[in-house]
């Protein structure tokens, strides 16, 4: 599993909230002994921006924390301040969405909804350049490579070592919709059948005749982690942006659709069989 800094920041906001409330001190009063705004404070807890480590010291110093509490904390800020892989597609990855890369990347397991395609991290390579020349209608061929490219480094998380666990509703036009033209969908759904083998890759077909479901305003994925201190965080995507919710009641909500979904869609097994009769008719 990739030591992601994005998940590394989060939690290093979340100890530097948490220790400046036990040492009852106000951002201000932190702001004033490190020397700079109350809004810089402000942006390191809430992981806008990595703190060096000097300013890490410094702020566990006025803290009073000290030992292998310490030594833990100045690592983590060194950890937090390293590039992630994901860096060098910096070119092709807006800044709301290289976010998102680095949470997935140290994810313990992901549950996804998708409406219309197959989720990025089962796409096969034909698939993924098919759908993201369509999307992105005003991008040359060498972002389009570079993000393709970009897609399949992602699927290390689900092909490689250390794998999350992975569960996917997928919409039934999915299954139709002709990415590509049939012989790239036929190919993405044989892939698709060889990844659900594996025992951390779970899919579920959600059968147009199902009726109406809570998730019809639109995709969205639920990153959960291991550690009890990185919070979890359930994204949602835009053409122009991604939105990132965190707040316990958001993620209830999201978390109780998802059981929704995996309740009223076409079990496991039972998904199987619907790709298998789809491939047969291509």
């Amino acid at each position: 599993m990739t030591v992601s800094p994005t998940v590394r920041r989060r939690r290093l906001a979340a100890e530097l909230r948490r220790l400046r409330g036990r040492a009852e001190v106000t951002q201000q009063q932190a702001a004033v002994h490190l020397g700079c705004t109350q809004a810089k404070i402000g942006r390191f807890e809430t992981a806008k921006r990595s703190p060096s480590v000097g300013d890490v010291s410094a702020l566990l110093d006025f803290y009073r924390v000290d030992g292998a509490e310490r030594d833990q904390l100045i690592n983590l800020a060194r950890d937090a301040r390293k590039r992630g892989w994901w860096h060098s597609y910096g070119d092709v990855l807006p800044e709301w969405y290289e976010t998102y890369v680095g949470l997935e990347a140290e994810a313990s397991s992901i549950h996804t909804y998708e409406s219309e395609a197959i989720p990025g991290l089962l796409q096969t390579r034909e698939y993924a350049h098919a759908i993201t020349k369509s999307t992105l209608i005003r991008a040359g061929d060498s972002e389009i490579d570079r993000r393709v490219e970009l897609r399949m480094q992602r699927q290390c998380r689900v092909t490689g070592d250390g794998p999350l666990e992975l569960w996917a509703v997928v919409g039934e036009p999915a299954l139709r919709r002709s990415v590509g033209g049939f012989g790239v969908l036929r190919r993405q759904l044989e892939h698709v059948l060889k990844l659900v083998e594996l025992p951390h890759v779970t899919l579920q077909v959600m059968p147009l005749d199902a009726g109406a479901h809570p998730a019809q305003a639109g995709p969205f994925v639920i990153l959960r982690y291991s550690n009890h201190i990185d919070p979890d965080v359930v994204y949602l995507e835009t053409h122009v942006g991604g939105l990132y919710l965190e707040r316990e009641v958001e993620l209830s909500n999201y978390v109780t659709m998802m059981d929704h979904l995996r309740a009223h869609a076409v079990d496991p097994e039972g998904s199987v069989q619907l790709i298998r009769r789809r491939i047969g008719e291509l």
